[in-house]
């Protein structure tokens, strides 16, 4: 089991006390290990094994649990005979009729620590804020980091690069760790995991009809990750094709989908007037994987691809990130966690000096001292002006960005 310890640093002061955690996550992004790490931890903390208490609701022996009442009242049955704090997990919890109601019970009746994942942002956030108001705090579980991808098929860290190659293909979904080096092994699993989000997370969830829209919006989207682009101009080119979508319905979908945790949503930042622009957000792929297990590109769309797992490494590690506007150029990344920064740009290769001017001339301008890199796959060291220049795998594999 490979120790996610960027998770467990900030779940760990949240440990015993009243906050019920909530991780969410794409299905299979190890929301269930994360949970078992946690037993883990309890167990070194001197908790005895049986007041830790767990439900896996995807199980057919929990079946009988999946209403609020009947868990409610299994649980009760369960705890009358312990002493002190119980420790509840519940593991796919949105498969309970009205959860959110046992779950505030429990918190109310019981001496108790909760922890609750589920697949859809919107329906553990949404109505957790409901019931609960500031009573929970919530995880967001990722795929695979690069480097947790490399800590599971090259521990050793023998050939990073071939590592890298291979997750620049097959992303870093963790059980494809565990699968032989087979890309139709491993593409039919990703087809497999990211149709299952589609029917279970998407469609079932937001009861949408129009099945064969919704691939086609996901598939554009995939298409132009880390280009600008807003629901009209999806809107308008499925008019070009004779298909007349309006472009709410357009925005549902994706909203939709980022819910479901297939994309996350980037905003644009006005650099010198910290304003958010309105318009025209990027999307990412939460693992791009699927991007070519289900689209295919990811080797011809290099540079968009490099973009992807930058960002998303970003917004693993505790960032809120923006694309950047300063003037009348673009900035890939300004990420922000308190009171840190930093400016990314990101290019397959550095190969000309109009290519390394506009990557290093963008971050020259800005007016502060935060951290500046410039990413790319160049293995030549082109740092300059306060600028660091370093290679993508380098770049993800680095504890801190200074």
């Amino acid at each position: 089991m490979i120790k996610r310890e960027r998770y467990m640093e900030r779940i760990r002061p949240f440990i015993g006390n009243e906050l019920i955690k909530v991780l969410t996550g794409i299905r299979r992004s190890g929301k269930s290990v994360m949970l078992e790490m946690i037993k883990e931890e309890l167990i070194k903390r001197g908790i005895a094994s049986e007041q830790i208490i767990s439900f896996n609701f995807e199980s057919l022996s929990n079946a009988p649990f999946t209403t609020a009442e009947a868990l409610y009242a299994e649980i009760r049955n369960r705890i009358s005979s312990l002493t002190g704090k119980v420790y509840l997990f519940f593991d796919e919890i949105q498969e309970v009729k009205d959860w959110e109601k046992c779950v505030n019970s429990l918190r109310v009746d019981c001496d108790c620590d909760i922890y609750i994942t589920g697949s859809n942002a919107k329906l553990l956030s949404g109505d957790l804020a409901t019931y609960l108001g500031g009573r929970y705090v919530e995880f967001v579980i990722y795929p695979f980091s690069f480097e947790e991808y490399l800590e599971g098929i090259d521990p050793e860290r023998k050939d990073i690069s071939g590592s890298f190659r291979r997750y620049l293909e097959s992303g870093g979904m963790p059980f494809i760790t565990a699968l032989p080096d087979d890309k139709t092994v491993i593409f039919q699993y990703l087809r497999d995991v990211y149709h299952s989000i589609i029917l279970k997370d998407v469609v079932r969830y937001n009861s949408i009809r129009d099945v064969d829209l919704l691939e086609r919006v996901i598939t554009y989207v995939m298409a132009n990750v880390g280009h600008t682009f807003s629901a009209k101009s999806i809107s308008d080119y499925f008019r070009s094709e004779n298909r007349k979508v309006a472009p709410e319905t357009v925005l549902n979908y994706i909203r939709a989908c980022c819910n479901a945790n297939l994309f996350c949503r980037v905003d644009r930042q006005d650099i010198p007037g910290k304003k958010i622009l309105s318009v025209s957000e990027k999307y990412y792929i939460e693992d791009h994987g699927f991007r070519e297990a289900v689209f295919g590109g990811n080797v011809r769309d290099i540079d968009q691809l490099l973009e992807n797992i930058v960002c998303m490494e970003l917004i693993r590690r505790g960032y809120t990130v923006y694309t950047g506007k300063s003037g009348d150029k673009e900035i890939d990344f300004v990420a922000e966690k308190g009171s840190e920064k930093i400016y990314v740009q990101v290019s397959y290769l550095l190969a000309s000096e109009e290519t390394i001017e506009r990557e290093f001339g963008v971050l020259r301008n800005i007016p502060d001292n935060y951290p500046k890199y410039v990413l790319s796959m160049d293995s030549f060291d082109r740092s300059r002006d306060g600028i660091r220049h370093c290679s993508v795998p380098d770049f993800l594999l680095m504890n801190r960005w200074d």
